[in-house]
């Protein structure tokens, strides 16, 4: 996937030749422009000086140091990175002169912020009428909630996310990642890439809005339906299948968890079998699911009977061979080395000015140039100078705005 050279190589990826300015920030937006930068398109992240905050998670004292924060690797590959002090009249021209050549603009700020800063939808628009002006934020561009900081953990509580995620006995709680600003992210690429789409045939930009509350009841559009249809009131569910079925759940093994996700009857056969018990697929408490369901402690203690004889990997390689679908509880330090994630290449791997760097790439391939990392995420301001000279300063004109603070 990556060019030896260490330059870009997307001259035929599905977005090549698309120029979008990136005002974003955190995970939310960046994620989402992180989607089309893999697929070819110039991503150019304009930043203030102090930077984009992931550049100094804590997570890491050593990257922090460099403004390369392990989470702002993880999403900002293939992008090139000016800053401008956008509180200064000659940055807002700079971005104007930018946005003139551009094919998206695309900000996570609160409403309003960039029409403070001068370079709102409208003014962009007049110099540009194909532009398509992406605004992601909590709650969307209008509505009573509209100005409202949202933050993922926020939204996860929002949402309706953590009133079915956690145990009854426990309490909510939340997905072990940036669930909503992902899903807002992911729902904005597919949003500009609809637009761009669209553009090819109506010729005209366009304002897109998304509200990452929006995105994350779209993402539980079957437990929404559940409600509204039937009544039904959901409550956390644990570890349980969200289809209910008993066997679609965690079980304890002689070392460490398996999940189990047998949700037909030829995989319970297969199950009941594999685990040397097929007397209890004559047995009437297990004839059929609401059985299974009513009986689930005595099920439950034939199966975890069984599965205390061995580790939860071993009972994984056996019983997947068996076709009955489960897993073991991998730890991302260990899945990132799948036989199977390596076939696919979905890490890969970029040369960088500290050493070579291991990042998740795209989820999904094309038959001809799909996504792929081809340069390393970005240094502070590593492209100013060369985006600057495209947009036609001159190095006197560049090393003015320097002085001047302007970048």
């Amino acid at each position: 996937m990556t060019d030896p050279t260490g330059t870009a190589a997307a001259g035929k990826k599905p977005f090549a030749g698309i120029r979008i300015l990136d005002f974003t920030r955190y995970i939310a937006g960046p994620f989402g422009t992180y989607q089309l930068a893999l697929l070819g398109a110039d991503v150019i992240k304009i930043e203030p000086k102090a930077g984009d905050d992931m550049r100094f998670s804590q997570l890491s004292p050593e990257w922090t140091a460099k403004g390369l924060g392990p989470s702002f690797l993880g999403i900002n590959a293939n992008k090139r990175s000016i800053t401008l002090d956008l509180t200064k009249p000659k940055a807002v021209e700079i971005v104007k002169k930018l946005a003139q050549r551009a094919d998206v603009v695309w900000e996570n700020f609160r409403p309003g912020i960039m029409e403070r800063f001068g370079l709102g939808y409208e003014v962009l628009r007049a110099l540009n009428p194909r532009l398509i002006y992406c605004a992601v934020s909590g709650f969307g561009q209008n509505g009573p909630e509209r100005g409202t900081a949202a933050f993922d953990g926020k939204l996860q509580a929002m949402s309706g996310i953590m009133s079915i995620t956690g145990h009854e006995d426990k309490g909510p709680t939340r997905a072990g990642f940036a669930l909503c600003d992902t899903i807002g992210g992911m729902t904005a690429a597919f949003a500009v890439a609809s637009a761009l789409f669209q553009r090819s045939h109506t010729g005209e930009g366009q304002f897109v809005d998304v509200a990452m509350l929006d995105a994350a009841l779209g993402f539980l559009a079957p437990q929404v339906a559940e409600h509204t249809v039937t009544g039904h009131k959901h409550r956390q569910y644990g570890n349980l299948s969200s289809t209910g079925k008993v066997t679609g759940n965690r079980f304890k093994t002689g070392d460490g968890d398996l999940m189990l996700s047998v949700m037909t009857e030829k995989q319970f056969s297969n199950l009941m079998r594999s685990l040397g018990r097929p007397e209890a697929l004559d047995d009437p408490r297990f004839a059929d699911w609401p059985a299974r369901s009513k009986n689930e402690p005595a099920l439950r203690a034939i199966i975890e009977e069984v599965l205390a004889g061995a580790d939860a990997r071993s009972w994984e390689t056996r019983l997947t061979a068996s076709d009955v679908p489960c897993a073991a509880i991998w730890a991302i330090s260990d899945i990132i080395h799948h036989k199977q994630l390596a076939h696919r290449e979905v890490l890969q791997q970029v040369d960088s000015p500290n050493g070579r760097l291991t990042l998740a790439g795209s989820g999904f391939r094309l038959a001809h140039d799909g996504g792929g990392i081809d340069r390393p995420p970005p240094l502070l301001g590593e492209h100013t100078d060369a985006v600057l000279g495209e947009a036609g300063y001159g190095e006197a004109e560049i090393k003015a705005l320097r002085e001047e603070e302007v970048v």
